[in-house]
């Protein structure tokens, strides 16, 4: 497969590549974690947090302020990362569907339900064309229909749950009746009760990383954590027992999660190879607020909003790239970046020639070099139920708000609500009103961009 380059210079790309980065192929491993709050780490700020993983990532990495998620919620948000395009350009624009219970007990062959479209490209087919060895381990959420499945959609293995979340020690999947058994090992269903699920994929990933191969990897390690059902470690459930409830319960989940990252890591080490691997971190959407997660427990910080919500809050998220010895190290970014430009970014650190025809993404290699660099966004969308948004320079229009933690919207902000993130990062004032011209133009963005779509 050779599609060309949607929006980028190859050219440029092969210069760039042939003079800053290694001629051997780097390894990639993709870390997507699942509901965490913007905040919610110690390198974004939080002190009640014990994340020394995440942490000593970023000391070797490049940390985004202003990176977005491609959705507030789960299966767009995956598909974005995935594919370097708008979740709803590639048949998800919601949550994928669960489906009845003989659905999901009869993976093969299912009709799509609300998945990944079968032409969709993924970063996995592409590595996969490249010569790559290709793993998802992990969550899914993106289909189990014919065509959405992981091993349709470039992975040559796979493990882990389809739907959004499951019991980390039963492996069932419980919060959309019938109960039923959720976890698979390259479509085949896999038994494996009372072992903990974040261990297991540690110990799949462990397996995949240790094959004996002279082909580079690209592995998409999908945590289903700090989602609920919030199951933390005994030892963190004591080490903050103090905290108050469902923080206390939230925060043992995460440094559950960030324990597991660290042994990942280590593993890089202990084979030698983590200077030959470029990792990306990035959680999906903000923190949950829905009955199952008690409520909350997680951090935006500052921001309005959480989870399904198009405020700050629901998309602003702890994001993350480190490849010790070819990009920058300990260094913050500050421009305007999104889960789609992962896509681009990659494959021009692996010079890889191939990518997704019209990609909504842009690479940052420019910005990881250069802190004076310019965001590559004009403006960046979303849209995902009633919602829509679009962001331009300072100025964020949403439709059809919805807020899910912070104060109660008024009336009068619930149709419209323009902020400007420069002066009000945490969307206090609605500018509608006052700048109508403002909104007639970021509708209009908004307007030509969903015009182009094909």
């Amino acid at each position: 497969m050779h599609i060309a380059f949607g929006g980028q210079c190859v050219a440029f790309l092969l210069l760039f590549a042939n003079c800053c980065f290694a001629a051997e192929r780097p390894n990639v491993i993709v870390i997507l974690t699942d509901d965490q709050g913007a905040v919610d780490a110690g390198s974004y700020g939080a002190e009640d947090l014990t994340t020394p993983a995440v942490d000593a990532l970023a000391a070797r990495g490049v940390r985004f302020t202003q990176f977005y998620a491609a959705a507030p919620v789960c299966s767009p948000s995956r598909a974005g990362l995935l594919t370097g395009r708008y979740p709803w350009r590639v048949g998800v624009p919601n949550n994928a569907v669960a489906g009845p219970s003989e659905e999901i007990n009869n993976l093969a062959g299912l009709e799509n339900k609300g998945g990944l479209h079968d032409e969709a490209v993924t970063l996995a087919e592409i590595y996969s064309d490249a010569g790559y060895r290709t793993a998802h381990i992990g969550k899914w959420h993106l289909g189990h229909g014919e065509g959405s499945k992981p091993l349709d959609q470039g992975f040559g293995f796979s493990f882990g749950h389809m739907c959004g979340c499951i019991d980390n020690y039963a492996h069932f999947f419980y919060w959309n009746g019938p109960n039923r058994h959720d976890l698979w090992q390259d479509n085949v269903r896999v038994h494996m009760p009372g072992k903990f699920f974040p261990d297991l994929m540690v110990d799949k990933a462990a397996e995949f990383i240790g094959e004996e191969s002279d082909q580079p990897f690209f592995m998409y390690f999908a945590c289903n954590a700090p989602h609920y059902p919030y199951q933390g470690d005994a030892k963190w459930l004591k080490h903050y027992s103090e905290l108050p409830f469902p923080r206390s319960l939230y925060a043992a989940f995460l440094s559950t999660l960030d324990e597991r990252v660290g042994r990942l890591l280590t593993l890089l080490e202990e084979k030698g190879i983590r200077e030959d691997t470029i990792v990306v971190y990035q959680s999906d959407n903000g923190h949950s607020t829905e009955e199952r997660a008690h409520f909350g427990g997680g951090s935006a910080g500052p921001y309005r909003g959480a989870k399904f919500s198009l405020f700050e809050g629901g998309i602003r998220l702890p994001a993350i790239i480190s490849w010790p010895g070819h990009l920058p190290e300990g260094v913050v970014r500050e421009q305007v970046s999104h889960a789609c430009d992962w896509a681009p970014t990659l494959l021009q650190l692996c010079n890889i020639q191939t990518s997704v025809k019209n990609l909504d993404g842009h690479s940052l290699v420019e910005v990881l070099q250069d802190e004076g660099a310019a965001s590559p966004h004009d403006a960046v969308h979303w849209d995902v139920g009633r919602q829509w948004a679009v962001r331009q320079g300072p100025w964020k229009l949403i439709y059809k708000v919805r807020a899910t933690a912070g104060p109660k919207l008024e009336k009068e902000d619930q149709e419209w609500f323009l902020a400007n993130i420069d002066e009000d990062p945490g969307e206090s004032k609605n500018y509608a009103s006052t700048e109508p011209e403002v909104v007639k133009r970021l509708q209009r963005v908004r307007k030509t961009m969903r015009a182009a779509e094909n």
